[in-house]
């Protein structure tokens, strides 16, 4: 049973609506409110956008990674000219994992903004996901340091009224404040 001032759905055996506190008098306003046309968005399988967490420090990861290989390499055959080559160079090589790890993390990331929910997946071999109903977040908050304002990143912080009073955040987002107006936006539409 649809609630005819609000347009919450409430259980049929319901009393009064759990949104807006209407008391419903009898079967008579079930029926008005079957009739109306719904005026709720219908979830659709398209999401609003998808995005990861920004590569910037990871590409500058790979750049530093890189520069200490090749000078690690260069010592190693300055000071210890007797070691082999190759086991300098793969020595070397392995600086790379460190931003190779990052990397894969910073990508297997995604945040999904669909029509009703916000859908956080995290993990490679272990995957978490995270569903946020639109109708419970309280507020949107976009929040960037002075190194994340320079290169235009920042983190969208987002506030649900869940039992634990949780706050989400969806960190490192190239143009964060644009993430946040379409949240907004789609929060909106939600309402109407």
């Amino acid at each position: 049973m649809y609630c005819i001032k609000c347009g919450t759905q409430n259980s049929d055996e319901a009393s009064f609506c759990q949104k807006c506190g209407h008391r419903f008098e009898n079967g008579e306003e079930e029926t008005r409110i079957a009739a109306r046309p719904s005026t709720r968005l219908e979830p659709s399988s398209e999401p609003v956008f998808t995005i990861t967490p920004t590569l910037k420090f990871v590409k500058a990861g790979y750049v530093v990674a890189v520069i200490a290989a090749f000078t690690f390499v260069a010592l190693m055959g300055l000071v210890l000219p007797g070691v082999w080559w190759f086991v300098a160079v793969a020595i070397g090589i392995l600086f790379l994992l460190v931003p190779a790890y990052f990397h894969l993390k910073q990508r297997m990331t995604r945040y999904t903004l669909t029509d009703t929910m916000i859908e956080i997946d995290r993990g490679l071999i272990s995957r978490s996901t995270q569903n946020i109903p639109l109708r419970r977040i309280q507020d949107v908050t976009v929040s960037s340091n002075a190194v994340q304002r320079l290169l235009g990143f920042g983190d969208v912080v987002v506030d649900n009224a869940s039992e634990t009073g949780g706050k989400v955040i969806l960190d490192n987002i190239d143009s964060p404040r644009k993430y946040a107006n379409m949240l907004l936006e789609q929060m909106k539409r939600l309402e109407r």
